[in-house]
Formats: structure tokens, sequence, C-alpha cells
């Protein structure tokens, strides 16, 4: 509950979140300041999503669930003109209800599907509840507008700090592939010694954030197709040279200290979009040492000859496997539960004649999200966070009155919001407070411990829903990542054994096979930090992941030693294979590849 996440201040996030407060005080300006409600919660929400990254990433990772709330808002704001007061009571529930077990389903496949999901409900509750003047079409294209505005400032603004030329465009790039080189030297440098194994999952996280740091749309094609094919030459070149480091970590063999010189220039070269100049070589004494001195050069001669047609990389998943990962049993048991939260609440909140109803059920769709936190410490960061939020705001409205001074507050917490997603109480502190400001801008009278009346409301639903059995067995989310993770390693493993010639199908199932064991760690730490309702569902899952990593890593080592070894797999790797899969069988029975006799 009280880990949060460190690094250093997004300068650049912050900015923009100030500065995307210009349509809400575009409306203030013009005596309309219900019409910037909706655009202020559309740079909101999208600001929560604004993530450090590429822009070109940055476009699909904010402007898709812009896209779902906007058609929420619309939805939500349609359906209760249609039902009027009275019918109201049943059809937004139900309504609801429907739309929580689509989104729930969906949410569960990926993070920009979640934040789909999220706002999705968000905005069908908030159209369905707020009193505003303006038509549902009107507040999804304003809606569609204040989460615009951000994604333009987030394409526009240049970084504060640029290490050295090219197009600012692709700062995020430049950066996420000089963090590939730099992992790959930090794993070098702990090879055979403790801290390997944390190198080596830190370097699997750089490769995946450098190849979503790569995807989305190419804005402004030909003025920037020199810089993106020397980009994507300099990503390709990294994979070989990762693959032999993983290799040389596997062994376990402390290595010359000189030895992480080579890919240090490299990163340095990528940031500052220079040469790399000479880089030294290995000794050539096995075949993972033949194999790193192999990647450095072809790494090398990918920064000073760059031509040629960017590098298609493996990226997601396609629409039928994200279709059916909605409709898994992890879907399903995750959309039942955000269906039961979304109808509970809109009951109990219209029940109460409060005026403020939509409060309720908009918070529940928060807090059921599983991305958030363990349940139990996503809810007491939730009810600390709004009773802070609530008196800080308090204190705000009496010594600042005015509607341009809550502007201000807009703006001062749309700065703040970038930072504050790093913990769950801190940020919704600061969403408290400009939620209350805009009611407050919208002609609503102040609602300060409404708010956390309805929180903790909020809070005693989603515990209960989160902790009530349903059919069949729990942990599904833990179950469907760690299939996942096994059928990607055996698909890696045939490669590798069947076809060690073809180098990119390789590099494309070594990341398939790394990204799903990351996602199956995450997921089990996730379970592992609830209540033990819920965490002894999937109890053991952690020796599972572990013999898996061991199998994934062995198998990269054969892939260098097939390369690299004119004698076929040596008979030390080849029963190290046979003991790991035997024990992974064991421990989670799946589809087992046909291993050659060695």
């Amino acid at each position: 509950m009280l880990r949060a996440q460190r690094g250093p201040v997004p300068w650049n996030a912050v900015l923009r979140g100030s500065l995307a407060v210009a349509p809400l005080l575009v409306a203030v300006l013009a005596d309309r300041p219900t019409a910037g409600i909706p655009a202020a919660l559309g740079a909101m929400l999208a600001g929560i999503n604004d993530r450090p990254g590429s822009r070109r990433a940055a476009v699909s990772r904010l402007g898709i669930p812009a896209l779902a709330g906007s058609a929420g808002l619309l939805l939500g704001t349609v359906a209760t003109a249609a039902a009027g007061t009275g019918p109201s009571m049943v059809v937004l529930p139900l309504l609801l209800g429907v739309l929580g077990l689509i989104a729930g389903a969906v949410s569960a496949t990926g993070p920009v599907a979640s934040a789909c999901g999220t706002q999705l409900l968000v905005a069908a509750v908030i159209g369905a509840g707020m009193p505003l003047p303006e038509t549902g079409p009107q507040r999804a294209l304003l809606f569609l507008a204040g989460a615009g505005w951000l994604i333009l400032l987030r394409l526009v603004l240049p970084s504060p700090v640029r290490p050295g030329g090219g197009p600012y465009r692709l700062d995020g790039e430049r950066e996420a592939v000089a963090a590939v080189y730099g992992a790959v030297a930090g794993l070098l440098e702990a090879a055979g010694g403790p801290e390997a194994l944390a190198r080596r999952a830190a370097l699997s996280a750089a490769l995946d954030h450098a190849q979503d740091a790569l995807t989305g749309p190419r804005l402004r094609r030909r003025a920037s197709s020199a810089a993106e094919r020397r980009l994507h030459a300099q990503y390709a070149a990294a994979l070989p040279l990762a693959e032999a480091a993983t290799a040389l970590a596997w062994a376990g063999v402390s290595l010359p200290a000189g030895i992480v010189e080579g890919p240090r220039r490299l990163a340095d070269a990528v940031r500052t979009g220079g040469s790399c100049g000479p880089l030294s070589a290995p000794a050539r004494t096995d075949a993972a040492l033949r194999a790193l001195d192999d990647a450095i050069l072809r790494a090398a001669t990918a920064f000073d000859c760059p031509a040629g047609a960017p590098v298609r990389t493996r990226m997601g998943r396609s629409y039928r496997s994200a279709l059916s990962g909605a409709w898994s049993a992890a879907g399903r048991e995750y959309g039942v539960r955000v269906a039961l939260c979304c109808v509970a609440s809109t009951v109990v909140a219209q029940a109460l004649h409060h005026e403020h109803w939509y409060w309720l059920p908009a918070t529940t769709v928060f807090l059921v999200k599983p991305d958030l936190g363990p349940l139990a410490s996503r809810v007491l960061c939730r009810a600390v966070g709004t009773v802070a939020g609530a008196a800080v705001f308090g204190v705000l409205a009496l010594l600042l009155p005015g509607p341009f001074t809550l502007v201000a507050v807009v703006a001062l917490c749309g700065a703040l919001l970038p930072v504050a997603t790093r913990h769950f109480a801190v940020q919704t502190a600061v969403v408290t407070v400009l939620v209350l400001a805009l009611v407050l801008l919208g002609g609503e009278p102040p609602a300060a411990w409404g708010r956390v009346v309805e929180s903790l409301l909020a809070c005693a639903t989603v515990l209960l829903v989160g902790h009530v059995p349903l059919p069949g067995s729990r942990g599904h989310r833990v179950r469907a990542a760690l299939d996942s993770a096994v059928g990607a390693a055996h698909r890696y493993l045939r490669h590798v054994l069947g076809a060690p010639e073809d180098h990119h199908g390789r590099d494309a199932l070594r990341r398939d096979a790394y990204r799903s064991l990351a996602a199956a760690r995450t997921a089990i730490d996730l379970s592992a930090a609830e209540l033990p309702a819920v965490a002894r569902h999937t109890a053991g899952s952690g020796e599972v992941a572990s013999a898996l990593e061991q199998l994934i890593d062995t198998t990269t080592a054969c892939a260098v030693q097939l390369g690299h070894h004119t004698d076929g797999l040596p008979a030390s790797h080849a029963e190290q294979l046979a003991a790991q899969l035997s024990a992974l069988d064991r421990a989670w029975p799946a589809p087992r590849p046909v291993v050659p006799a060695a």
C-alpha cells in the first residue's frame, strides 16, 4: 500500500497537464463554463494515461480510450434522456451492468483495452448523472476536444532536455532504444553475480518498452523516414546483442570489466545521434562470446550504414486473439465483477436520492480495476486519498473563491497528475480536488464531504463484490497469464531446435516469450498481495514462473550455441533442457515440444 513508483519528475508531462486546462479556460471566458467540463474530463482521463514513451505510441494509448470515453458519454446522456426519471431506476442499472460486463471483459486483454473499458464506463455514468445543459453529441465532441488537445500537446511540444540532434518527435524512441543498450551493458556487468537475474529482467523490460515505443502511426512519414530507419536498424541490432548477453549471464561466469564499454558507447550514440566510434571486441573463446562479438560488429555496421527499409517488429496481438482473450475465463470473471459493481452501486446511489449519485458507480469503476494494485490496498488508498483531497479542496474553496481560481486549481491538478499517478492514494487526492472544482464550475453546490461518503460506499461495495465467490475456480487471471507464457516458451523452444538459422523468427518468438513471462510475473505478484481469501487460489504460481524463466533463459543459451557451435547442441545444454521441461510439466501441465535427441 505504501509503495510508490520512483523516477525523475516528467517535467514535459507536467507542462502538458497544466496547459490541458486551455479548453476549460476558453469556456469560462466565453461565459459557458459547463461546456468546458466535458473537455476538462477528457483531458483529465487522457492525462492519467499520459505515461513516458514515444509520441507515436501516445496517439493510440491516449486516443483510443478517448474515443471510448466519448462514446460512453454520448450513450449515458442519450439513455437517461430517453428513459426519463421513473424508468431510469431500472434502465440505468441494466444498461451500466451490460456495459460493465463488456468493458470488464475487454479490459482483461491489455492496458489500452483496460483504459478503454474504464473511460467507457466512467463517461457513461457521468453522462447519465451530471446535470449539464449540453446535449449528448455536444458533450461527446467536447470530451474529444479536451483529450485531443492533450494529444496535440503531446505531439508538438519538444522535450525540455534533448541530448542530441535529430527530430524532436523521436526523442522518446531514441531514449527507449538507448535504454536497451544500457540494459545490455548492465547485464554483462552483473554476469556471474547475484544481480544477474534482476538485470536480465530489466533488459527484458527495456526491450518491451522500446518495442512499444516504435509502434503507432508515423507522423510526417517523408520528413522523418531516414531518422526512423536509423532507429529501427539500431533496435534490430540490439536484439542479437541482448541474446548474447543473456546467454553469457546464464552461464554464470564473471566477465572482464571492459566488455561493457561497447554497449555503453552504443547507448550514448543513440541518445546523441552521433557515431559510436571504434568498439573493442571481446575475446572469442566460446560460442556466447563469439555471438557477442558478432552482435557488436553488426551493431556498429547498423550505426554507420542505416540505409534500408525500417525493420518491422512484431507488435501486440491481433484483434481476433484480443477478442478471444476478452471471453476467456479471466475476461468473464472480471467482466462479471465489474457488472455486479456497476449494478449494485447504481441501485444504491439512486435509492439514496443523492444529487451527485453518479459519483458512487463512477468510483466503483476505478476501484474494481485490478491493474491499480491489490484490492484491499487500493480501497484503503482510495479512502485516504478522497478524505485528503476533500479536506484540501475545502480549504481552497474558502480561500480562493471565483471561477478563475477554480480554473487555476484545475490547471494545478493537471500539472500534478503525471506525478500523482505513481501512487493511487495521491492520484485519488488530486482527482478529488479536480472533480470538486469542476462541480462548482458547473453550477452545482459544494459537496466535498458528500464525495467522501460516496467514496466510502464505493469502497464497501468493491470490497464485498471483489470477494464474492463466483461459480468455478478463482485465479483465472494468473492461470491465463501462465498458460500464455508456457505456450510462448514452447513455441520459442520448438523454433530454436527446429530452425536455428531463422534469426528473424527467433527474435520475434523470444520477445513474445519474455513479454508473456513478464505479464505472468505481474499477475502473480498482484494476486500474492491480495487478501488470503483471494491469494490462496494462486498459491505456488511463483515457482511455476521461476521454472519457466529458467527454461526460456536456457533456450536462449541453446540458440546461441546452435548458431556458433559447429558440433550442434552440447550435451550439457540438452540435459538442462530436458530436466527443466520435466519440472515445468510436473508443475504446470502443457503441450510439450518434441526435443530432438542430442
